[in-house]
């Protein structure tokens, strides 16, 4: 089954110190560092943030996968890169939160949007 959770628009920008930030709606920004220990993370993010470099913007799709035999059984994040395509991320705890600031986001190549029946909430 695959639900998705939410939809809207993002920005991905960089700042003058090389940091990349994510913003969601513009309600929901995170820092997306990379660690060596762990790799790419994001990190809820209270902080003004300058864009130094627009990065990439546009629409965005969170899904809820489960039993799917194609697909990973995680929150799945897509970002839209151009007309009709997407880049797909695997959130192996889902959204950072107030509570749980930091989660693991891994690139993947599975891709819902436009390729898979999709049952909304």
């Amino acid at each position: 089954m695959i639900q998705i959770t939410r939809e809207g628009r993002y920005e991905l920008i960089e700042t003058k110190k090389n940091i990349k930030i994510l913003k969601l709606d513009d309600s929901q920004v995170f820092a997306w560092p990379e660690t060596k220990a762990y790799g790419e993370m994001l990190v809820t993010s209270h902080n003004p943030h300058r864009a130094d470099a627009i990065l990439s913007s546009g629409r965005y799709k969170l899904y809820k996968v489960k039993e799917e035999s194609s697909l990973t059984d995680l929150e799945h994040l897509e970002l839209e890169t151009g007309e009709n395509q997407w880049q797909g991320y695997l959130l192996l705890t889902g959204l950072p939160t107030d509570k749980k600031i930091r989660s693991r986001i891994i690139p993947t190549k599975q891709v819902i949007t436009n390729k898979h029946r999709v049952a909304s909430l």
